[in-house]
């Protein structure tokens, strides 16, 4: 593994016309060379030596910014990494152009193989959860636990707010959409988003509107950034009408990690009915529901998030050796909005 750090990825990793992504106070990118896949990780420098490491995994759409409140709300708790995935944030395509829910989780065995931080406490949104799923199933020796926040597993009714992403994975729809589109804004984009992905939209500040507003212009300009998105949506479809051992929810009932799933209530792109599916299928879990959150309960409540996870982390114990195996799968459920 070869790393370079530096307030910025280097521009190697960034078309000229591309600005560098937002750095929060705290954070610091690098950008790290592995076999066919070049990733931008995140971090914050720990508070302190020996503190549990930690990966967090973005969904689709989105990158490694979508973790930085919950990162600080866990300084001083954990060393804090999240990875920008294949052709998302900062992170160049893959070599081999694969998109697919195990072409991600691939590119992350082979990070969490090369870094060599032992197992980590792994964290998982929408798609990311998907990926981070994969691989707690198929590499229990690099999981010491795992958090799920909305993780894209499937569904036989799809939530309508959906609909459109799945379409997205559709052969031509990516390039038909960009055309209809073309004439809105980074603005009305984001706004969009937001409305879709937050239980209540007015929690988003005005300052972090318009960091997502930047980012996203920012993103509109790299040359694969429609290809990654249709790419990665076909992915996930893909990985819905899977069966036998390389289904999801297979994959899930395989998952040894102590594993802590969050659920928003008004959650418009995974349903909140499928908590109760996760926690049994799960086998050593907890439930957190959140009846005002939606499909990004780490950034609408990135404190909440954190105490839920503190408490796991209190459990699984510094050495990873202690798990909460005796309760009885998915048992405990605690509700929270606010």
């Amino acid at each position: 593994m070869s790393s370079t750090e530096s307030p910025t990825v280097p521009t190697a990793s960034v078309p000229p016309e591309a600005a560098p992504a937002r750095v929060a106070e705290g954070e610091r990118l690098r950008s790290v060379c592995l076999p066919g896949v070049t990733l931008s990780i995140r971090s914050r420098r720990p508070a302190s030596r020996g503190l549990p490491p930690t990966l967090f995994v973005h969904g689709l759409g989105g990158s490694s910014q979508n973790w930085s409140a919950l990162m600080a709300a866990l300084d001083g708790v954990v060393d804090g990494e999240a990875v920008d995935l294949p052709g998302f944030g900062e992170s160049p395509p893959p070599d081999d152009g694969d998109y697919s829910v195990t072409g991600h989780a691939r590119a992350v065995i082979r990070y969490l193989d090369a870094a060599d931080r032992g197992p980590v406490h792994l964290f998982g949104n929408s798609l990311g959860g998907a990926v981070a799923t994969r691989v707690a199933a198929v590499r229990p020796d690099l999981v010491r636990s795992l958090t799920l926040v909305s993780p894209a597993l499937p569904e036989l009714r799809i939530q309508r707010g959906a609909v459109p992403t799945g379409l997205l994975g559709v052969p031509g729809v990516a390039v038909l959409f960009t055309r209809l589109t073309r004439r809105w804004t980074a603005e009305q984009r984001v706004r969009g988003v937001t409305a879709l992905c937050y239980g209540d939209p007015a929690r988003v500040s005005q300052e972090s509107f318009q960091q997502a507003v930047e980012e996203l212009e920012r993103r509109l300009r790299l040359p694969y950034f429609w290809d990654a998105m249709a790419h990665s949506a076909r992915g996930i479809v893909n990985a819905y009408t899977l069966g036998g051992q390389h289904g999801l929810w297979r994959q899930a009932e395989r998952v040894l990690a102590p594993t802590l799933l969050i659920y928003g209530g008004r959650d418009q792109l995974v349903g909140f009915r499928m908590a109760r599916k996760a926690a049994r299928s799960f086998r050593n879990s907890r439930l957190l529901s959140l009846p005002d959150a939606g499909h990004v309960a780490m950034m609408e409540y990135p404190d909440v998030v954190a105490r839920a996870f503190r408490e796991l982390l209190a459990e699984v114990g510094d050495s990873g050796a202690r798990t909460v195996a005796d309760r009885p799968r998915g048992a405990a459920t605690k509700g929270a909005g606010s």
